[in-house]
């Protein structure tokens, strides 16, 4: 089913992001929220959370359901830090990623509904993905939302999602994330070697870059951050996955030529992510 006309391309992305206005300041490069970070998963929030700040967006909050979370990021105190139930009273939120280290508490739960439920552009992953395949009435509210709804599931998520063994989504990536498009009603982007980005009406992208320096823990949490990054700086959804997917993969690649896939950190890509898209920029 793979052909060329399917794959991503650096020239697809040239230039990766609309020109900066002269007069532009930090709200007119969006808004975007990261909420999950139960206690001992505090990492994949401010890995998210800082993966957005160097794609580009102008402010950054994040959330904790952890009680002892942190108040600042001391790495990167730019990200603003709030309560979840502070962050739903935000109005001028441009993009939402909410799973990442979240768990599968009641509190957990009753926060997605509550989220589901809004008409803010969505990333849901990990946890979030888990608690929608455990509950149908949440995969019900994920297929009637109006607003821009991304998953970006390991194959694993995704066999819990669809009921199937990791065995059977391995051996029909393409299709299995086109239905799993269909099946919620959203942009499914199924991640691995070779990402799939599947539209419900069937449309679908593989990604050309990315290497096995990848499988370390808090990848998918920096391409989350990513992907909402772009949606939050006004790309359309299926653009913003498709160009995240790929300058997250291309981060890795030019990791791996200077450094080694033995070893690889979520932190390091998250910070060569930044050049990448100023590359795509510049050879425009």
């Amino acid at each position: 089913m793979q052909t060329d006309t399917h794959l991503l391309t650096k020239q697809m992305f040239q230039p990766a992001l609309p020109a900066r206005a002269v007069d532009a300041h930090k709200g007119s490069s969006g808004s975007v929220a990261i909420i999950g970070g139960d206690c001992s998963m505090l990492g994949a929030v401010l890995l998210a959370a800082r993966a957005a700040l160097f794609s580009g967006t102008g402010r950054i909050y994040a959330a904790m359901l952890c009680q002892t979370a942190l108040s600042v990021d001391p790495l990167h105190p730019e990200i603003m830090m709030r309560t979840p139930d502070a962050i739903a009273t935000l109005a001028q939120l441009s993009a939402v990623v909410i799973g990442p280290g979240l768990g599968q508490s009641d509190v957990a739960t009753e926060l997605l509904t509550c989220w589901l439920k809004k008409e803010t552009p969505l990333l849901l992953d990990a946890d979030a993905l888990n608690l929608i395949a455990k509950y149908p009435h949440l995969a019900e509210l994920v297929k009637s939302r109006q607003a821009a709804t991304i998953v970006t599931p390991h194959v694993g998520e995704a066999a819990r999602l669809m009921s199937l063994s990791v065995a059977e989504i391995q051996g029909n990536r393409v299709e299995t994330a086109i239905r799993l498009a269909k099946l919620l009603q959203v942009i499914c982007v199924l991640k691995g070697a070779g990402t799939v980005i599947a539209e419900k009406d069937g449309q679908y992208w593989i990604n050309s870059t990315g290497n096995p320096a990848l499988a370390a823990g808090g990848t998918g949490d920096v391409l989350a951050g990513i992907i909402a990054s772009l949606m939050a700086q006004g790309l359309m959804p299926v653009y913003a996955a498709k160009l995240g997917v790929y300058v997250h993969g291309a981060a890795a690649d030019t990791l791996v030529e200077g450094v080694g896939p033995v070893g690889l950190t979520a932190s390091e890509v998250l910070i060569e992510v930044r050049n990448v898209l100023n590359q795509l920029n510049k050879t425009a």
